[in-house]
């Protein structure tokens, strides 16, 4: 570990104590979780810590931890990735939050801290179901307005019922039964007689 990630990691101790779940370090980058409690006033204290000075945020993810290490995995089901850039100290901090309620996810909005994660919290909204409390204007903005559940959960069908299309007589999007005939698409694996034989 190189002398200025040893500092960060003892600013990190020091200034979140308490609300500080994990630090873990690899591959030159470092990883905070914190707890859902109390988090805008660690985001802010990330923001505005004369140490840290976390002034932008770079992205913001969410994640579904449902089948991580093939479903082996045992915390909670969804969390909120934020990746953070200090310029004053050319740094770079990735933070983790995990909602409470794997039915329901709710984290609070950080829009209010850094503008610019009202659309990333928007695409977490759309694609996950995390609801982030406190966000301006928090509704769909990658699938249609009609769609039903979130694609990114991973508990939906594999093939539909219904299929999209705009109708030029109608001039509207309507829906109606699928008119292909649906299938399971398996990979053909082909391989010589001896493979993987000595």
């Amino acid at each position: 570990m190189t002398t200025d990630m040893q500092s960060l990691r003892d600013e990190l101790t020091s200034l979140l104590a308490e609300k500080l779940v994990s630090i873990h370090e690899a591959l030159g980058e470092t990883t905070v979780v914190i707890k859902l409690s109390g988090m805008l006033d660690v985001m802010t204290q990330l923001r505005d810590a004369k140490g840290l000075r976390f002034a932008q945020m770079i992205d913001l993810c969410g994640m579904d931890y449902s089948e991580y290490r093939e479903g082996q995995w045992e915390g909670r089901r969804f969390a909120v990735v934020y990746h953070l850039l200090s310029h004053a100290h050319n740094r770079r901090l990735r933070v983790r939050v995990f909602a409470e309620d794997d039915d329901f996810p709710v984290i609070e909005s950080v829009s209010g801290i850094w503008p610019n994660a009202n659309w990333f919290e928007r695409e977490a909204f759309d694609l996950f179901g995390i609801i982030f409390t406190g966000h301006p204007d928090l509704r769909r903005i990658l699938t249609d307005y009609g769609f039903v559940g979130n694609p990114f959960r991973k508990d939906f069908p594999l093939s539909g019922h219904v299929e999209m299309r705009y109708d030029p007589e109608q001039q509207r999007v309507v829906y109606q039964p699928v008119t292909v005939e649906p299938r399971v698409v398996t990979p053909r694996i082909m391989r010589e007689e001896n493979y993987g034989s000595n």
